[in-house]
């Protein structure tokens, strides 16, 4: 174990001592008399005997290590063991992890420091670890404590978990503690008066990778922002790794991603995230993946065991993992065996009364599953009894095994009897048959070779079943895998894809649910429909049942089917090529629930508006490139060659690339393996065709070497028709070199076969962050390109600004749950809409970036000039919107400024601001905010519906108006600058508050004098001019009145002006109104050289956004 450092005099130690090994910096040492022969001599019996009478509690482990300082008689004792097995994994470690990092240093006194504080920390680790088991809370309460107080985040953040470890500022570690919350990495480091404070968003972490160098033996480099940080000397790195990979893509799913992640109550409340939690998600991620399970599947139990294998008539050892509907198992090397038995199949369980503690788990089709060496397998006999007796009321007894007798019922007869019925009431012709045995009869009495090999195949299947069983509880195997490689026949195929992939099980836990599904279906008309039509007839059109009514209506209704199920997805090209061949082997209903598990698990987000999920697994499939075949990296200049070349093999599963008899080979691996069997695929074609693709010069080359190599690909096997297989063996007199699929394939898992799942499931996530970032880099420039054209500030301005726009967003989003702006997150809105803030985040801005933000009515200000900007009256501003704001604030002119303050005070920005706390001066609350920025001057709230839906670019059911968009971009394109004569008149009260809001701007600039009196002088003028403009009969008092208040420099004379004013409002109601043109003021502050220098005052813009940036974070804490 180790010990908290503490000094030992080596000179007496050395006699009770023996040196085992030592480096420049640490000493094993091991106990005299301690394992050796005849104890040791005299020394040892002597040291034995001070050893064995001592106190229990004071008894000396016989191994230690020692951590020396060079030159010097003291050591330092950092661990102890019991045993060498104990101690020599702790010197391992300290070898591995502290020997090169300690070379780093300069003097000897940083050296005994850092190991010192690295020590503590590993002592500290090992105690949260034992804590963490017992559910002792104090530790974590303390650790909490010191979380808070050293970020000062609000308390809604909660801290997940923490974990020693050292930090690399440049070429130096600083020991510290890495606290990971659900919206930050937070790191903190004291040592020596040196303060280190890291704090960095989830969001904006773009790559998260175990590396390991020279100096680091193993470390997490964390990327943000173009940032690069690297944490170290973690006692648990992959444990850590894993929470931190899992934390940032939960932020990324929830404030980039909402679309797909709509139903996951840990998005929707962070405060839900625990680490258990979160290990335990990622078990059942993991799990429903392996076995194919329905997504909702959580993992509940896991038991080591046996299970005997009877047709090789030996135990198996594996894991029996439980879930509430399935109990699975797989062998220890995973290719060994594998079994999933759905409760809904399970007829009894038995227990032995023997010592070998086995469970008997019978299912229906006479087969009996015998676990043996289970722990706990009394308790476990009573849970799955409770179980069944659960799932046979849930399921109604539906079974989807297939005894192995020859008379057996289809796999699915009884789920399709109910079926059936609901498609009669609902009078829909729904195909209860495969296209390909409607188009394509087998004809027996015409066997030729190709008929006979595929007898052949059916054979080894059927023998298969009579070893295995068949059916969703067969035995899969090494053998199952060398078949399906060998390719499936056609008479087998719908059920063998719908046992592989899982979709057997979602069709049996919903029967009935596809006739419902396309009865409501029926004539819905929206988007999806529209392009569903379109596609029909390009699906698969050279064959026959595609060319006839069946075949399309068949499409139609699945594709429609789907969209109506899931309308997030709705209908994405390349669906109608997958679902067209789908059709051919599987009967309608089983398409459609082969579709549910393509896109909702097997390719998740792959069918969505930004296809995010083919773009994470072509930067998988770029990271294997660069691993398996670096010679072909090192050639190509740019990576993006294999993205945009391997786009269309991802979506439609290699369908549109390869002819479809050799096709239908790769689908039945991808069912069998997963995405797997497509990357391994795909680095087989770039291996077959190397020489090739480093032969050619450009990309075009390349394209048309690897477009050449796919027309060779055949299926010599293939039993299709000649008239539909699309091969060029059929009736093609070049010569070119064959290919066949089979083949291919085989190569493909002898060379890539250890390409494992869970590798592949950590690129994934690791992948998405970056790829998701990259997304959302491109939106930002595109906004950016947007909106440059419209103002003053730099694009690196512009940048740094749209950085803190976000960003103020996205604290709400981290504490404010129920926020509803984050409901409408939708990034298949146009780019400026995609992020909008409301009132209170454009205060929150305004009192960061604006010039005018010292002004005692900021809020007001801050009010008004929302008000103004959100013309569309729906209380959010796009960052085009604020960027102009903010840019007249820094670079307009002196005119731009003042008729910017001049729109702030007159309709529709102004409204009268009173706030209910007299004691808070000017300042708003978050509820008054938010009520006066919803307050409109202009038309009626049901006039204003009625016209945004007639404007509304997505009016209509669901469909987005193109027309629409484009008239409003033809709206914006074609305003003419506004002209200075069309701004209304400023009436009486509205200048008061103009010129209070200009007395507050002034207050605390060294020129504060000269402008009240420059002010002073310009309300005299215009007062002045106003009353020769005026009729003869236009009373003098008010002008007095008036005058008096503009007069009053600060203070009580302006406010007792002011009440004057409210206590005698007929004043202001009887006398005829007076008012102000734009111009008319314009031309009396250009006549004031201070006022116009005071507005010309040029702006550190870069400045000011570089200490808005700072004071963001600390600035939301205080609020």
């Amino acid at each position: 174990m180790w010990l908290k450092p503490e000094e030992v005099l080596l000179k007496n130690a050395l006699k009770l001592w023996l040196m085992e090994r030592s480096n420049d910096y640490f000493v094993l040492q091991r106990r005299r008399g301690y394992g050796e022969e005849g104890g040791g001599g005299l020394t040892g019996l002597l040291v034995g005997t001070l050893d064995s009478v001592l106190d229990s509690t004071a008894k000396v482990a016989p191994f230690r290590i020692l951590h020396q300082t060079p030159d010097s008689q003291v050591y330092l004792s950092i661990a102890c063991g019991a045993n060498r097995e104990e101690i020599t994994k702790h010197w391992d470690w300290l070898e591995q992890n502290i020997m090169k990092t300690l070379s780093v240093f300069d003097s000897n006194e940083d050296i005994t420091n850092f190991v010192q504080g690295k020590i503590r920390g590993l002592i500290a680790e090992e105690g949260k670890q034992s804590f963490a088991k017992e559910d002792d809370p104090e530790k974590f309460r303390e650790a909490l404590l010191k979380f808070e107080k050293c970020f000062g985040l609000p308390e809604q953040e909660k801290l997940v978990t923490y974990y020693s470890c050292s930090y690399w500022k440049g070429r130096v570690p600083c020991q510290g503690w890495l606290y990971l919350s659900t919206n930050f990495l937070s790191f903190y480091s004291f040592l020596l008066g040196s303060e280190i404070k890291l704090i960095i968003s989830w969001d904006a972490v773009s790559k998260l990778e175990k590396t390991s160098n020279v100096i680091l033996t193993e470390s997490i480099h964390v990327c943000s922002q173009g940032e690069s940080h690297y944490f170290s000397m973690f006692l648990h790195i992959n444990e850590t790794y894993l929470l931190m990979e899992q934390l940032a893509n939960y932020a990324i799913k929830r404030l980039f991603d909402k679309e797909t992640f709509d139903d996951d109550p840990i998005l929707d409340d962070p405060l839900q995230i625990t680490k258990r939690g979160l290990e335990d998600r990622a078990h059942s991620e993991q799990f429903n993946a392996f076995f194919r399970l329905p997504k909702e599947e959580i993992l509940k139990e896991v038991h080591e065991c046996f299970l005997w294998v009877p047709f090789s008539h030996f135990n198996a050892r594996g894991k029996m993992c439980i879930s509430e509907n399935y109990i699975c198992f797989t062998s220890q090397d995973g290719n060994l065996c594998s079994v999933i038995i759905p409760f809904r199949e399970v007829f009894a369980i038995e227990k032995t009364n023997d010592s070998s503690k086995s469970v008997i788990i019978s299912i229906k089709g006479k087969t009996a599953f015998r676990f043996s060496e289970v722990k706990d397998f009394e308790q476990l006999v009573a849970k799955f009894r409770l179980k069944c007796g659960a799932a046979s009321t849930q399921y109604h007894d539906i079974s989807t095994e297939v005894p192995v007798s020859s008379d057996s019922a289809d796999p699915s007869d009884n789920i399709e009897v109910q079926s059936l019925t609901c498609q009669r009431e609902c009078s829909k012709t729904v195909n209860t048959e495969a296209l390909m045995t409607v188009f394509h009869p087998q004809n027996l009495e015409t066997l030729n070779s190709k008929m006979l090999k595929e007898k052949m195949k059916e054979q080894s299947w059927n023998i298969l079943f009579a070893e295995c069983g068949r059916g969703v509880s067969m035995f899969r195997t090494k053998k199952t895998q060398d078949l399906v490689i060998r390719g499936i026949p056609e008479t087998l195929r719908g059920e063998l894809w719908m046992l592989f992939s899982g979709a057997v099980n979602d069709m049996a836990a919903n029967p009935g649910y596809y006739a419902d599904v396309v009865e409501q279906s029926l004539g819905t008309c929206n988007l999806a429909t529209e392009e569903i039509e379109r596609d029909l007839r390009r699906s698969l059109p050279e064959h026959p049942a595609f060319q006839s009514d069946t075949g399309i209506s068949a499409l139609r209704r699945v594709l429609t089917a789907y969209a109506y199920r899931n309308p997030k997805i709705g209908y994405c090209q390349a669906m109608n090529i997958l679902t067209s061949v789908l059709l051919l082997y599987a009967k309608e209903e089983e398409a459609f629930w082969l579709l549910v598990a393509v896109c909702e698990r097997m390719l998740p987000d792959y069918f969505n508006r930004r296809i995010i999920g083919a773009l994470v697994d072509q930067a998988v499939f770029e990271e294997l490139i660069r691993d398996h075949l670096p010679q072909l990296t090192e050639h190509m200049t740019d990576m993006t060659f294999f993205s945009s070349v391997s786009l269309s093999w991802f979506l439609t599963l290699f369908i549109s690339v390869l002819p479809i008899e050799s096709a239908v080979n790769v689908v039945d691996c991808f069912f069998y393996d997963g995405i797997k069997a497509i990357l391994q695929l795909g680095l087989a074609i770039l291996d077959y065709n190397l020489d090739k693709l480093l032969a050619c010069k450009d990309d075009a080359e390349a394209v048309t070497a690897l477009n050449r190599f796919f027309d060779s690909v055949t299926n010599k096997d293939s039993p299709l028709p000649s008239s539909v297989q699309q091969g060029s063996n059929v009736n093609d007199g070049k010569s070119h070199i064959r290919v066949d699929i089979t083949d291919l394939i085989r190569e493909s898992n002898e060379k890539y076969g250890n390409i494992c799942c869970e590798d592949i499931y950590s690129m994934r996530c690791r992948n998405r962050l970056f790829v998701i970032q990259t997304l959302e880099e491109t939106t930002k420039q595109n906004v950016l390109r947007v909106v440059s054209q419209d103002v003053k500030l730099s694009l690196h301005e512009l940048d740094e600004l749209y950085v803190i726009f976000k960003k103020e967003l996205f604290f709400t989003y981290y504490w404010c749950l129920s926020y509803p702006i984050l409901k409408h997150h939708d990034p298949s809105l146009p780019y400026l809409e995609q992020y909008q803030i409301d009132c209170q985040q454009f205060r929150v801005l305004y009192h960061l970036l604006s010039p005018w933000a010292h002004s005692a009515n900021r809020d007001s200000l801050a009010l008004w000039t929302f008000r103004l900007l959100d013309e569309n009256s729906d209380c959010l501003i796009n960052f085009k919107e604020f960027s102009s704001a903010i840019d007249i604030m820094y670079n307009g002119s002196f005119t731009e400024k003042l008729k910017l303050l001049f729109k702030l005070h007159i309709p529709p920005a102004y409204t009268e601001v009173k706030s209910k706390d007299t004691s808070k001066g000017d300042e708003l609350s978050e509820e008054e905010l938010l009520y006066l920025s919803q307050l409109h001057v202009s038309k009626l709230e049901n006039e204003k519906e009625a016209e945004a839906v007639k404007n509304s670019p997505e009016k209509g059911k669901g469909k987005a108006d193109i027309q629409a968009y484009l008239s409003q971009w033809q709206d914006e394109l074609s305003k003419k600058e506004e002209n200075i004569k069309d701004l209304p008149r400023m009436n009486q009260s509205q200048f008061i508050q103009f010129s209070k809001t200009l007395y507050n701007l002034f207050h605390g600039d060294r020129e504060e004098e000269s402008l009240y009196q420059a002010i002073a002088v310009v309300t005299s003028l215009l007062l002045r001019m106003e009353e020769v403009g005026r009729k003869l009969h236009s009373p003098i008092s008010s002008a007095k009145g008036f005058s008096g208040t503009v007069r009053a420099s600060r203070g009580a004379s302006e406010e007792k002006a002011e009440s004057s004013l409210e206590k005698d409002p007929s004043l202001l109601r009887e006398e005829p109104q007076w008012s102000f043109a734009f111009e008319q003021i314009l031309a009396s502050l250009l006549n004031e050289p201070a006022l116009v220098k005071f507005f010309e005052k040029p702006t550190d813009v870069e400045a000011k956004l570089e200490n808005a940036k700072i004071s963001q974070l600390s600035s939301r804490t205080k609020m």
